[in-house]
């Protein structure tokens, strides 16, 4: 198991579905990516680089493009969402829209593959 695993093995399984929907997400974007950390956080990452980072919160899950102007962009897809200049916090009872992952993931790649 790798760092994601590991972090999601120690979840609550309703939090750990609703996270590895995300991973999963992103894996199918960029299956060239590999599990590890940034920030201190699990994270795929992209050549060193993040792409996405996860992680729970006693209220919350939060998932981390690791760029303001990808939370920016697709900040309007998100009404009612929290958001703060990188991180886009969500529950299990209402996650992010695949179709708003999957722009996340695709902008962030864009911004790595510059």
């Amino acid at each position: 198991m790798g760092t994601i695993g590991d972090y999601l093995a120690g979840l609550e399984p309703e939090q750990r579905a609703a996270l590895q929907r995300v991973v999963d997400v992103a894996s199918r974007l960029a299956p060239e990516a590999e599990e590890g950390t940034s920030y201190g956080m699990p994270a795929l990452r992209l050549d060193g680089r993040p792409l996405v980072g996860i992680t729970a919160a006693a209220k919350h899950l939060s998932v981390f493009p690791f760029s303001p102007a990808v939370v920016e962009a697709v900040a309007p897809d998100l009404d009612g969402f929290s958001l703060s200049k990188g991180t886009i916090r969500f529950t299990v009872d209402r996650p992010v829209p695949e179709a708003v992952l999957e722009r996340m993931v695709a902008l962030r790649l864009a911004e790595l593959r510059r």
